[in-house]
């Protein structure tokens, strides 16, 4: 771990240092939205720590990625601006990309997933930029750009594995620290490893003593993996809800840094993204997208107390679409959503009994589905399926709990 270091030495002999990190903020200055921190209770209280947000969610083209993409085009030469740039990305990275080549006068294409959201596909069009569909995962569209590059001789901007790109993404560390002197912990998310890498280089050149915590999805561990096993590690597959994070194998450059800066790397499940995703919309009025979430979902999984915690959220490109189901599903990992079913004597007042225990117990009835179809003749029963909100998981047992001491069965449905 680099502990007091002023520059990092890279394969091939180049030296980083904290003056380059510096050059780079020079260089966005004018073309950055400030984003400041956000002090967050809720957060602070779920994890007890004092946790703000950093929003990059609010950033020019709703995410971080516009640093690293403006640093290293803005550094091409004439001839090889002239020969134009292309990426490949899930997403943020293209719109940064193309935001960027727009602004200095580049022809910019990218090859983007065919699963890639409508949302990122068309943002990324309307800066002029050539959008390719390509594969399901940012991998193949990765192979994809390369064999575009090749044909074409377009300048590559990678992603994350540039070291100009990730020193770009450095600049939020010090705007960090500027902002909060005594942090002690910065959560990042990961995916190919370029914003932490950046961040957690800057982090460590301006304060060794800061600890640097990644996040990454649980269906898409590929650093994780790799620094187990101390070498670089494809997965098989990846499966997660984040797309921005979904990356099967991460970067030989990233993963230098990350031995050297990060002091830990945690996983987070679907569900505690999209419970992160609820909590910053509902308390903050803020929307990230599922990578955009990933330090917020970690806050639980840092075993630290007391401490000043910064999080990036990193996007907010999230499909208007899925936002609904996103928070359905959120609401109902939380206990939130509570559905049941249960079986009637098909007769006058029943469905009164069940709708006033419910409302003694101030649950808010918001679905009810008397389905006479399912009726047994022997029994003369009518099957109730009943969908309430809730307070959460406490009032659900205090629901279940209250039919149970009026000789009611109810079963759970979610």
């Amino acid at each position: 771990m680099n502990e007091g270091k002023k520059s990092f030495s890279l394969p091939g002999g180049r030296v980083v240092s904290l003056e380059d990190v510096y050059g780079a903020a020079d260089k966005l200055r004018s073309i950055l939205k400030k984003t400041e921190l956000i002090e967050s209770p809720v957060f602070s209280s779920e994890c007890g720590n004092s946790v703000f947000i950093k929003p990059e969610n609010l950033q020019v083209t709703g995410a971080f990625k516009i640093r690293g993409a403006f640093n290293k085009i803005s550094q091409l030469t004439n001839e090889e601006k002239a020969r134009g740039v292309i990426a490949s990305s899930a997403g943020n990275h293209a719109q940064g990309v193309g935001y960027a080549a727009q602004l200095l006068g580049v022809k910019a294409t990218v090859v983007m997933p065919a699963t890639t959201p409508i949302i990122k596909v068309e943002a990324t069009k309307s800066f002029g930029t050539e959008v390719i569909l390509y594969g399901d995962s940012y991998d193949e569209a990765y192979k994809k750009a390369l064999e575009l590059q090749a044909a074409h001789n377009y300048v590559f901007i990678h992603p994350f594995d540039d070291v100009d790109v990730l020193l770009g993404q450095g600049t939020l560390a010090l705007e960090i620290i500027n902002e909060l002197e005594d942090v002690d912990t910065i959560l990042a998310p990961i995916g190919g490893g370029g914003i932490i890498s950046g961040v957690a280089f800057a982090a460590k050149m301006l304060k060794p003593s800061i600890k640097i915590i990644g996040v990454e999805p649980a269906g898409a561990c590929c650093i994780k993996e790799s620094l187990d096993k101390d070498c670089l590690v494809e997965l098989p597959m990846v499966d997660t809800f984040a797309d921005g994070a979904a990356v099967k194998k991460p970067g030989t450059l990233t993963f230098e840094f990350i031995k050297e800066f990060v002091d830990e790397v945690v996983a987070v499940s679907d569900f505690e993204i999209l419970e992160a995703i609820l909590l910053l919309m509902e308390k903050h009025k803020l929307v990230a997208e599922g990578a955009g979430a990933l330090s917020l979902a970690g806050l639980n999984k840092i075993g630290a107390h007391g401490k000043k915690v910064v999080c990036l959220v990193s996007g907010g490109n999230i499909d208007i679409s899925t936002i609904s189901a996103i928070i359905n599903r959120a609401l109902m990992a939380r206990g939130r959503l509570f559905c049941f079913t249960v079986d009637l004597p098909d007769k006058p007042g029943e469905l009164l009994h069940v709708a006033k225990i419910l409302a003694d117990l101030n649950a808010n009835v918001i679905k009810l589905d008397h389905n006479q179809s399912k009726v047994m003749d022997s029994l003369k029963q009518v099957e109730l399926e009943v969908t309430v909100e809730t307070n959460g998981n406490k009032h659900v047992k205090e629901i279940e709990a209250e039919f149970g001491r009026q000789g009611i069965n109810i079963h759970k449905v979610y």
